[in-house]
């Protein structure tokens, strides 16, 4: 079960200890769930080859983090070995690139700063051979778990991924617009006077609204009836920003239904819920 954080602000306002701990924190979630009611929060749940996705993902994005540090301070490095070496960008990923660079220092003067560009060089590349072998994992996964998203304009394996796993389950979402809320795609009026109009959520799940958000942006890059519907939306006094919330609410829906459990047929037992 996820407790929005915002639920949680009354109650740390009214609590007599005063701080921040875990047992605070838990305290304050305890009764912010106890005061809004058990059964109005999704319940998150996820087992099986979708834990293992999620676990996957993860992982993946924390390699990808480290293998950018790494990249930073070895092109530093580089930089001071060599300032007159021009590379262009995301060319130590590459196996053309870091076999030059090796090559070029292991010619050079073995001094500290080339031993340690080397050493972080090996481990550039192992990095990227892990980063490649996990994301051939994680398609494979997704196709067997949801290949209807990935049949979709806009969505690769990688996106696919994140959204199943943070999702947990579409089903623990009654209807489309509480996925919508919780993914902070959900409309807020902001009107005033003859002015009628939404702005942005910035709560919910900022994980699902960034993948939501890079499948609108392919979307509008590449497929011309997206492209129309944002000019169509721009003609009528709306912004760009305001356009993209609007594809995005939409495709929120789309990905809850895409996401929904097949339904038994009319002679089959319904299976036993694992929640």
């Amino acid at each position: 079960m996820r407790i929005p954080t915002h639920l949680t602000a009354g109650a740390r306002r009214s609590a007599r200890q005063r701080g921040k701990s875990d047992p605070i924190d838990a305290l304050n979630v305890a009764r912010a769930a106890l005061q809004e009611g058990l059964e109005s929060f999704p319940a998150a749940h996820l087992d099986g080859p979708e834990l293992d996705l999620r676990l996957l993902v993860d992982h993946r994005e924390r390699l990808v983090r480290h293998r950018v540090e790494l990249n930073s301070t070895l092109l530093w490095h580089l930089h001071d070995l060599w300032p007159e070496l021009r590379l262009p960008g995301g060319a130590l990923f590459s196996k053309k690139w870091t076999t030059r660079i090796g090559r070029r220092l292991a010619r050079a003067e073995q001094t500290m700063r080339v031993r340690i560009a080397r050493d972080e060089l090996r481990r550039l590349r192992e990095l990227t051979l892990a980063v490649r072998a996990l994301e051939r994992e994680i398609t494979e996964l997704v196709a067997r778990l949801a290949p209807q998203l990935l049949s979709e304009p806009g969505f690769g394996p990688l996106i696919a991924a994140k959204l199943v796993g943070e999702i947990a389950g579409a089903q623990r979402f009654a209807t489309l617009a509480k996925l919508a809320r919780a993914a902070g795609v959900a409309p807020i009026p902001a009107s005033s006077g003859n002015t009628q109009r939404h702005r942005l959520d910035q709560g919910g799940n900022r994980q699902i609204n960034a993948a939501l958000h890079r499948v609108i942006v392919t979307r509008a890059r590449c497929r011309q009836p997206t492209r129309d519907y944002i000019d169509r939306r721009r003609s009528e006094g709306k912004s760009t920003r305001e356009a993209i919330r609007c594809l995005k609410r939409y495709l929120a829906r789309r990905v809850w239904r895409l996401l929904q459990p097949p339904h038994p047929g009319p002679g089959t037992a319904p299976h036993p819920s694992t929640s």
